[in-house]
């Protein structure tokens, strides 16, 4: 069966995340900025990419490989265009997380944001292990409104088949999900989201044997 997002076009999903009364593509992309700068490390690995918003923040001085993750190959094929002069610095791979996620490199720095609820905790948890990072960085949404998690939009229906794969995400869950697989939370910042919604990001460090 295709998954939901292998049907959602790039231009609804960024018209739709970036409108003001939204403001994700805004916000996610002030975190990305975030999220490269803050550890030492020179591999990182993105998961669900989409267009590749924030990669215009990698440092090639620091970062020899970042890895792009997305089941919709469409989404890949618009990084690859848009971040062309990143091209010896970036690798596109299309893969569906739940079934191959044995298919992942290792990777110092993984970044994971509004991915977790599509595959849920299990799943990200063999993510993990198989990419075996130092340091893991997570940003989830918090719905104050749980029917009604997709703000109201022009481009709301093309999100519709979602309800298939998405669910609630819980910060002590996710954390409980990380510290069972290896990794202790080290920082927790929240960022306020129009329609009473939130970003939190939370970033884990890999536990010493």
């Amino acid at each position: 069966m295709q998954n939901p997002w292998e049907e959602i076009s790039l231009e609804d999903y960024e018209n739709h995340m970036s409108l003001d009364s939204v403001k994700q593509l805004q916000t996610m992309n002030a975190i990305m900025k975030e999220q490269f700068a803050a550890y030492a490390a020179d591999t990182a690995m993105i998961l669900g990419v989409a267009g590749g918003n924030g990669l215009e923040h990698i440092s090639t001085y620091k970062f020899s490989t970042v890895y792009c993750v997305d089941i919709n190959a469409d989404y890949l094929r618009a990084v690859a265009q848009r971040y062309a002069y990143l091209s010896e610095t970036l690798e596109c791979l299309n893969l569906n997380l739940i079934t191959e996620s044995d298919k992942l490199p290792h990777a110092q720095l993984l970044i994971t944001n509004l991915l977790i609820e599509y595959i849920g905790y299990p799943s990200f948890q063999k993510v993990v292990l198989n990419t075996s990072p130092e340091y893991v960085s997570c940003v989830i949404q918090i719905n104050t409104d749980e029917e009604q998690w997709v703000s109201e939009s022009p481009y709301l229906h093309a999100f519709d088949k979602l309800n298939e794969v998405h669910q609630q995400m819980d910060e002590n869950a996710l954390t409980t999900a990380l510290d069972e697989t290896g990794y202790s939370l080290i920082s927790k910042e929240s960022y306020s989201l129009p329609n009473g919604k939130a970003l939190v990001r939370l970033d884990f460090k890999k536990n010493e044997v």
